[in-house]
C-alpha cells in the first residue's frame, strides 16, 4: 500500500507526504468544522469532540480516495504531455468523491449513531458541498504543485545531463580527429627525411615520435590539460620538425612561470605551431620565426606569413578543431587575427570558473 511504502509515495508524489497528511487532515477537520458547525464554540467540549470527530471521518475519507486516485492518474498519465488531462479528470473525480463520501458517509454515520441510541439526520446541503469541495481541490493542488515542480526539476537534470553526454561525445570525435591529423603529418615529415636524409636522422624522429604518441595516449582522455604539460609536448615535437629543418625553424617563447598551472585544450599550441610550419615556407633564407608569449590573460601563437608558393593539401581539421572545442568547453572564445604580414591565435587560459557548467 502507497500508505506505508515510503519508495512509492516518492515515486508519484514528489515527496514523503506522511506528515503531510497528518498534519492537512488534522487542519482540514478542524477548518470544515469551525465553518459548518462550531462545535469547539457552541458545543461543551465532550460533546464537540464527538462532532469534529464526523468532519475528522469526512476529511480522511475524501484524502484517503483522492490521494489514491491522484496515484492512479499518474501512473496512468505520467508525462507532461497528459497534464491537461489529468487535472481534469482528477477535478471531476473530487466532484464525485466529494458528493458520494458525504452521501454515503451520512448514510453510515446515522447508522453508527442509531446503534449507540441517538437519532441523527444527515442532510446533503450544497452550500456544504461547495466550500469543501473548493477546500479540497486547494488542498489537493499542493500535491499536483509539488509533483509538477520535482518533475520539471528532473526534466531539466536530465535535459543538462543529455547535454553533457553530447558536449563529451563531440569532444571525443574532436579529440580523436586531432590525432590522426598530427599522424597525417608526422609521416609526411618522416618521408621528407628519408628522402632527404640518411637513415640514422629518421631513426632519431622515430624515437621522439614515439615520445609523442606516449604523451598523446597518456592526456588522450583529458578535454584539458596544464599549460606546462602542453607546452612539453609542444617542444617535444618542435624538437621533432627541428631534425628536419634544423635552426631554419625557430620558437621563441615568454611564458612566466605561474601561469603554468591554469588549464588549456590539449594538442591546441600544436596544431597551430603545426599549421604555422605547413603553410608557411620555412628555409635558410627565408627562416620561420614562430612566438609563443602571454599577452592578456591569453597565449598569442604569431607567426610571419611567408606562404608556399605549392599548397599543400589541407585536411581542415586544425584550426576549426581548436575553435569546436574550446566553445564547448568554454564561454571564452579563441581569437583570430590575420593581415597582409602575419597570422596570430589567441588561446584562452582556462580555469574552473571558466569552464560551461
Amino acid at each position: 500500500m502507497f500508505i506505508f511504502n515510503r519508495k512509492k509515495r516518492i515515486q508519484y508524489l514528489g515527496f514523503n507526504d506522511f506528515w503531510f497528511s497528518l498534519i492537512g487532515i488534522l487542519m482540514l477537520s478542524f477548518i470544515t468544522d469551525y465553518l459548518f458547525s462550531k462545535s469547539f464554540i457552541r458545543l461543551p467540549f465532550s460533546i464537540a469532540i464527538w462532532s469534529w470527530s464526523v468532519s475528522l471521518f469526512y476529511t480522511i475519507c475524501d484524502w484517503m480516495i483522492l490521494r489514491g486516485i491522484l496515484i492512479l492518474l499518474r501512473k496512468q498519465y505520467p508525462n507532461f504531455k497528459d497534464d491537461t488531462k489529468r487535472i481534469i479528470i482528477f477535478i471531476s473525480s473530487i466532484i464525485i468523491v466529494v458528493t458520494l463520501v458525504d452521501y454515503l458517509g451520512g448514510k453510515f454515520i446515522k447508522f453508527f449513531f442509531s446503534l449507540l441510541g441517538d437519532n441523527v439526520n444527515h442532510t446533503t446541503q450544497f452550500r456544504i458541498l461547495l466550500p469543501v469541495t473548493i477546500i479540497t481541490t486547494m488542498t489537493m493542488a499542493i500535491y499536483e504543485a509539488i509533483y509538477y515542480y520535482v518533475r520539471l526539476k528532473k526534466s531539466i537534470r536530465e535535459e543538462e545531463q543529455t547535454k553533457q553526454i553530447i558536449i563529451q561525445a563531440q569532444l571525443d570525435t574532436l579529440r580523436n580527429q586531432a590525432q590522426p591529423h598530427f599522424l597525417f603529418n608526422s609521416l609526411n615529415t618522416l618521408r621528407d627525411i628519408i628522402d632527404q636524409d640518411p637513415k640514422e636522422n629518421a631513426k632519431t624522429f622515430v624515437d621522439n615520435l614515439s615520445n609523442v604518441y606516449r604523451f598523446i595516449i597518456e592526456s588522450g582522455d583529458s578535454n584539458l590539460i596544464s599549460l606546462e604539460k602542453e607546452m612539453k609536448f609542444v617542444k617535444a615535437y618542435i624538437h621533432i620538425q627541428k631534425e628536419r629543418f634544423g635552426s631554419n625553424l625557430k620558437v621563441h617563447w615568454n611564458i612566466p612561470s605561474q601561469y603554468l598551472n591554469k588549464l588549456i585544450v590539449p594538442m591546441s599550441l600544436q596544431l597551430l605551431t603545426e599549421n604555422a610550419i605547413k603553410h608557411n615556407v620555412v628555409s635558410k633564407s627565408k627562416p620561420l620565426e614562430i612566438s609563443i608569449e602571454l599577452k592578456d590573460d591569453k597565449i598569442l601563437v604569431s607567426n610571419k606569413i611567408q606562404l608556399k608558393s605549392t599548397k599543400l593539401p589541407s585536411t581542415k581539421i586544425g584550426l576549426k578543431n581548436i575553435e569546436k572545442r574550446y566553445s564547448l568547453i568554454s564561454n571564452t572564445p579563441i581569437q583570430i587575427e590575420k593581415d597582409n604580414d602575419s597570422f596570430k591565435v589567441l588561446l584562452p587560459l582556462l580555469q574552473s570558473s571558466n569552464l560551461k557548467k
